[in-house]
């Protein structure tokens, strides 16, 4: 592997206290209570690297950087560090030697600090080992994942809606169902003679006869040829006809109109 080729530095603190340990009596584990911790038996460094897979706990000298001891640790946790059960400060680890020879040492941190970073750079260094072999597992053994299928089904369809198109038809039907301005104009009134008042009231037949020869005159003497009104006759029989009903009911109430006082003549 690349990670064999170069050594790299975990973690480096600058004291750490050596101590000769008993042989270990029962399976309930180290405690740091029967070492003599006021009288160790070597201080100096302590440098944890890794090289490839494997990490190195390495017992140096401060001044000279002399290597003391050296613990090649596999795994985490294992028998290669194993933590005193009485305190957090205080470990057992499995040194060795270049011969193959190894021995069990105690190793104590004066500050919990420095004892919590030798813990968490070995959990560290193996939880980046584990990673590393499950990705070269999956990349060995590649399982395929479930294929999804895109393609239509016999007579499924998909609907588009597009909000430009909706706003489009949407104006086109605004446009037609909006009336047109010619279609919707009625027919203009008559125009009141010259010089004369409109009347609010209906006409009677005198008022009729009067009216028709006063229109006849003044559209005579129009110089506008663009005048679309019809031009009325003189006789009493086709303005009857003109004007309807208006007619018969004026007779029948000829008494009752003249003495109306609202009546204005034209």
């Amino acid at each position: 592997m690349e990670d064999s080729e170069y050594e790299s530095v975990l973690c480096v603190k600058p004291e750490v206290h050596v101590y000769r340990i008993p042989p270990r009596a029962t399976n309930r584990g180290y405690r740091a209570a029967d070492w003599q911790l006021d009288q160790p038996s070597w201080s100096g460094r302590l440098r944890i690297t890794a090289k490839g897979q494997m990490a190195y706990i390495k017992l140096e000298d401060k001044t000279s950087g002399e290597l003391f001891a050296q613990a090649p640790v596999e795994q985490f946790p294992s028998i290669a560090v194993e933590s005193v059960t009485d305190s957090s400060r205080y470990f057992v680890i499995r040194i060795e030697d270049e011969s193959g020879r190894r021995a069990f040492i105690g190793v104590g941190f004066g500050d919990r600090g420095d004892a919590f970073d030798f813990n968490v750079a070995l959990q560290d260094h193996f939880k980046w080992v584990k990673q590393q072999c499950e990705f070269a597992k999956q990349a060995q053994n590649p399982t395929p994942g479930p294929k999804l299928d895109l393609s239509f089904k016999e007579g499924q369809t998909i609907k588009l809606s597009i909000a430009n198109i909706k706003k489009k038809e949407g104006a086109a039907g605004n446009t037609k169902s909006r009336p047109s301005s010619s279609a919707g104009m009625s027919l203009l009134p008559p125009p009141p003679p010259p010089g004369g008042k409109t009347s609010h009231l209906l006409p009677t037949r005198e008022h009729l006869t009067v009216g028709v020869a006063q229109s006849q005159s003044a559209i005579a003497t129009s110089t506008d040829a663009t005048l679309s009104w019809p031009q009325p006759t003189t006789t009493l029989a086709a303005t009857a006809d003109v004007w309807g009903d208006f007619a018969k009911a004026s007779g029948s109430s000829s008494g009752q109109t003249q003495q109306g006082s609202n009546w204005v003549q034209f």
